[in-house]
């Protein structure tokens, strides 16, 4: 059981409490223990195994937790390897909206700048760390990989949310969003109604419409890959998406929705544990509230939650981690 607080992901328990081990053992200055974990065949890999993986199929997935910087030097180490591989690249982000990409396609083509660009789609205005996807970005560039925008607009997701759900859209707002938009996913709603009830305004009346605000963005982005790779300029192409671990984990959300676009499409998940890293600010925990998230709960989803994890030790007891006994 998992006491959730936030967009924490529950994975491994063994693998956990492995780590945990170790990181109280080690001296307080030395770095917390991390590894790789395949988690189709349950078993620790190495870096070079997984990026191997990586480089042999058409989409990969790489979910964060938005405001570790951690996760974002794993996600720019990614790309930049597999530039070094010659693997030929697009990097798809989840943190602009696809309005935006005339201004991206500025940047791909070495016009501007990452900090032109920030300035440009006012970057800093919708994610105050927009500077932790410099390095990843970046090492598309280095690599010739060209960057795409992949959300809706915000408004619009929010409009949803709050209007009831994607049919009361006004008609104007529906067409920024995919004409093919399924809102019927019974196991991705299942997961989504556990999840959202972290925020404390939700009930679960008013659940329907964020579920489908959610399905919106995915719908979007989706939309925005799956037609860029099976352009042109997308042929032979892999495509690297940065996105939120929640709009990815267990092959839902938008890995679901690119392989309705693209039914043979190879993809792989790669998710980074949180490992109690994620802190809250007051605000932040003034409009949520403790939920417990079971392991019967996810395991009725009966499927993995990633093809790879990599999981950082536990932080110790005396950081404000509390005491779990192991098997």
């Amino acid at each position: 059981m998992l006491n959730r607080r936030g967009a924490l992901l529950s994975h491994g328990p063994l693998i956990f409490c492995l780590l945990a081990a170790v990181s109280a053992r080690a001296d307080e200055d030395q770095p917390r223990p991390s590894i790789w974990v395949d988690m189709i065949h349950g078993e620790p890999v190495s870096y070079e195994t997984v990026l191997e993986d990586l480089a042999s199929v058409r989409v990969v997935y790489l979910g964060e937790s938005h405001r570790l910087e951690r996760h974002h030097g794993i996600q720019a180490r990614i790309v930049g390897d597999l530039g070094r591989r010659d693997v030929p690249m697009v990097l798809g982000i989840e943190q602009l909206g696809a309005y935006q990409q005339p201004h991206l396609d500025k940047y791909n083509r070495g016009e501007i700048d990452f900090d032109q660009l920030a300035e440009a789609t006012e970057w800093a205005k919708h994610w105050s760390n927009y500077k932790d996807y410099r390095p990843i970005v970046e090492a598309a560039r280095e690599a010739g990989a060209p960057v795409l925008a992949l959300n809706a607009r915000s408004s619009t997701i929010r409009q949803v949310a709050r209007g009831g759900g994607i049919a009361k859209l006004d008609p104007q707002l529906r067409k920024e969003l995919p004409d093919d938009i399924q809102t019927e996913d019974p196991p991705y709603e299942k997961l989504l109604n556990i999840y959202m009830m972290v925020h404390a305004s939700v009930t679960r009346e008013r659940l329907r419409p964020i579920v489908e605000a959610q399905i919106g963005r995915d719908e979007q982005m989706a939309s925005v890959l799956s037609s860029f790779l099976k352009s042109p300029a997308g042929k032979g192409r892999t495509a690297v998406v940065i996105c939120g671990s929640g709009h990815a984990e267990f092959g839902l959300g938008t890995p679901a929705r690119v392989r309705r676009r693209m039914p043979n499409v190879k993809e792989r998940i790669v998710l980074l544990s949180q490992s109690g890293d994620v802190e809250l600010t007051p605000e932040e925990v003034a409009m949520s509230r403790e939920i417990e998230v079971t392991h019967e709960q996810l395991r009725a989803l009966n499927r993995p939650v990633a093809d790879y994890l990599h999981v950082r030790g536990l932080r110790r007891e005396s950081e404000g981690e509390s005491k779990e006994t192991c098997p």
